[in-house]
């Protein structure tokens, strides 16, 4: 991808992929589902979990799986919340972008 992700949109994209399950979801999970959208190495994708679970977005447990723990990861009520707004923004600054990148093009 030619464009920049910021962590901003980094973060939305996480929080989006662990809001699909109520229980929450489990990092390597996180990661390959990230990796559909854009791409990203489980050293990137670590720092964006802990910094999403310090700011309260994310709350993590861990439960066993097959003799050993896997730490899993579920939206917050402010995590909720936060994924509102990124939606909300996105949507916005999508439209315009793409309003601006399609204006004067002749192919449509």
């Amino acid at each position: 991808m030619v464009f920049n992700t910021g962590s901003a949109l980094l973060d939305a994209i996480v929080l989006a992929i662990v809001s699909k399950d109520a229980e929450g979801t489990y990092g390597y999970k996180i990661t390959q589902e990230v990796r559909t959208i854009i791409e990203l190495s489980e050293s990137t994708l670590y720092p964006v979990l802990r910094r999403l679970q310090k700011d309260e977005c994310l709350e993590v447990y861990d439960r066993e799986f097959a003799g050993r723990n896997r730490r899993y990861y579920k939206l917050t009520e402010k995590g909720r919340a936060m994924l509102q707004m990124y939606c909300t923004e996105w949507h916005s600054y999508s439209m315009k972008v793409t309003y601006l990148l399609r204006e004067g093009r002749t192919d449509e």
